[in-house]
């Protein structure tokens, strides 16, 4: 389907010659009004629905070539065709510098005014495609733009917000740019490093030759590159900040080289690592104090075996050295080196468990049987709770799983509950030590004495590091933290029960192993 043809205004003085170019126009399909002057043109134009001003040159009040100039002004897209005799060739050509789109002599005849008429018809084509293209592309540049913006918006974001410190550096090392999180950890203002320091000023002194070996070597990532680099950056005040680093140098042909890091601060993890370090020399502290407790013990536990070893010795080397033996000194023999394998076994038993305990080693997790781990326990502390007229029931249900844990933390946790009951029950007294299934996969052991019991004033603060109601001398406070510290690393839980005077059960949950099957 063809565009319908635009609306031309015909201006002239002369009534008969718009009325021959109106019929003429008509007749080819335009839309067409007329004019009788300048003024009453302009007016119409005004409008805006007029495209082709056909108009003569010579006419009163507004001559063609002002009225032309007045167009223009108004709507520069409105293409102009005027119309003049031979001896006006001079005002034509200054209509055509007036940007005219053509001109006509009188008098007028068809073919050309129909030519002029179709170049008008083609600019206009023109200008509008050229103006649908220029839409569509600002509207297209607007687009990218905004996409751009938010590309861009999206981007500076990332490198604002990260938590991890930012650098860039140009080739000799000056910083472009750095975030927020880079200058919180130095400690610096940002116009006192954009622009004002390079890198090298930034790593500690110390630590500026290596850090360049190591990105221009291969151990962390190739030349050019750094993988998670440890180092240390010169903060202020001269601070020492240890950091990880990773770096890589831009290749860009159309640009200078330069370097990206990324920083992480070490710092927290120092502190973390200190704390834990920390935690496992209280641990073994802890495990000291009670293992000086438990060799006191176990001297005088050993004391008795040793010595009926020793006087079955004697008695079989007296007997030999009468001579032969009789069939019954043989049958007396078999029973005396019965009973010094016993009692050999019974020490060998208990200084093996007090070596295992004592050993300073890395947490091991495996598979620990919950019987065999209350009795090694009971039996360590078999002298001292014997000393302290302290009876001990064990009442362990048969079949529990095994719990998974490390067995001399675990063995120490016991140990200082049945030495906290044993203080509590200063006159003697009675210890139940329990163990039972609860549910399907968690077992709970239990330590009851029947001791004084704990204050209720005191019952908040009894896990609290260095709390303790013993006399200065008799107790760090460390044992209780422990035991909590130690159940909770294994994924259990500890509570306890007491009453003043009716003595304290304390119970830990442990999570069993859980079978193959499941």
């Amino acid at each position: 389907m063809t565009n319908p043809l635009p609306t031309v205004l015909i201006v002239d003085d002369e009534g008969d010659i718009r009325e021959v170019l109106a019929l003429s126009l008509g007749d080819s399909g335009y839309g067409v009004r007329t004019a009788a002057d300048g003024q009453e043109a302009l007016e119409m134009c005004r409008q805006g629905d007029i495209r082709i001003v056909i108009t003569d040159i010579r006419m009163p009040r507004m001559d063609g070539l002002q009225l032309l100039e007045a167009i223009k002004r108004l709507d520069p897209g409105i293409e102009v065709i005027v119309l003049t005799a031979y001896g006006d060739v001079d005002a034509a050509i200054r209509a055509l510098r007036g940007n005219a789109s053509d001109f006509i002599t009188k008098p007028i005849h068809h073919e050309a005014l129909h030519l002029a008429l179709e170049r008008a018809v083609e600019r206009l084509a023109v200008r509008r495609q050229v103006a649908d293209q220029n839409a569509f592309l600002r509207r297209e540049n607007a687009r990218s733009l905004a996409e751009l913006e938010r590309t861009f918006s999206f981007q500076r974001n990332l490198i604002e917000s990260s938590m991890d410190g930012i650098i860039g550096c140009a080739a000799d090392g000056t910083v472009h740019f750095c975030n927020p999180s880079l200058l919180g950890l130095l400690g610096f203002p940002r116009e006192a490093v954009v622009g004002r320091l390079g890198l090298e000023e930034l790593i500690a002194p110390e630590a500026r030759a290596e850090f360049h070996a190591a990105l221009d070597g291969e151990r962390y990532g190739g030349p050019g590159r750094l993988f998670r680099y440890e180092t240390r950056l010169l903060g202020s005040g001269n601070i020492r900040i240890p950091v990880q680093v990773s770096a890589f140098r831009l290749v860009d042909p159309q640009r200078e080289p330069g370097l990206v890091c990324f920083v992480h601060d070490l710092r927290r993890v120092r502190h973390l690592e200190h704390e834990v370090a920390e935690q496992a020399r209280i641990l073994h502290q802890d495990k000291m104090m009670s293992l000086g407790h438990l060799a006191a013990s176990v001297v005088h536990e050993i004391n008795n075996p040793l010595a009926g070893i020793l006087t079955y010795a004697r008695l079989m080397q007296k007997i030999m050295d009468r001579g032969t033996l009789s069939q019954s000194q043989e049958e007396k023999f078999r029973q005396y080196l019965a009973l010094v394998e016993s009692e050999s076994a019974r020490c060998s038993r208990i200084v093996s468990s007090l070596l295992a305990f004592s050993r300073k080693s890395p947490p091991t997790f495996a598979s620990v049987a919950v019987a065999d781990l209350v009795k090694g326990c009971v039996e360590l502390a078999g002298h001292k709770l014997k000393l302290a007229a302290v009876m001990v029931s064990l009442k362990i249900e048969s079949g529990l799983p095994p719990v998974r844990g490390d067995v001399n933390q675990l063995k120490q946790c016991l140990i200082n509950l049945i030495f906290n009951a044993i203080d509590a029950m200063a006159g003697g007294g009675a210890l139940t030590i329990g163990a039972r299934r609860l549910g399907d996969r968690r077992v709970e052991i239990t330590v009851q004495d029947t001791g004084t019991g704990i204050a209720p004033e005191h019952q908040d603060h009894i896990f609290e590091p260095f709390f303790t109601t013993k006399e200065e001398g008799h107790g760090t406070g460390l044992g209780l933290s422990t035991v909590y510290g130690i159940i909770q690393r294994h994924g259990g839980s500890v509570r306890f029960e007491s009453r003043v005077g009716r003595g304290t059960t304390f119970i830990l949950a442990l999570p069993g192993e859980k079978h193959k099957s499941d």
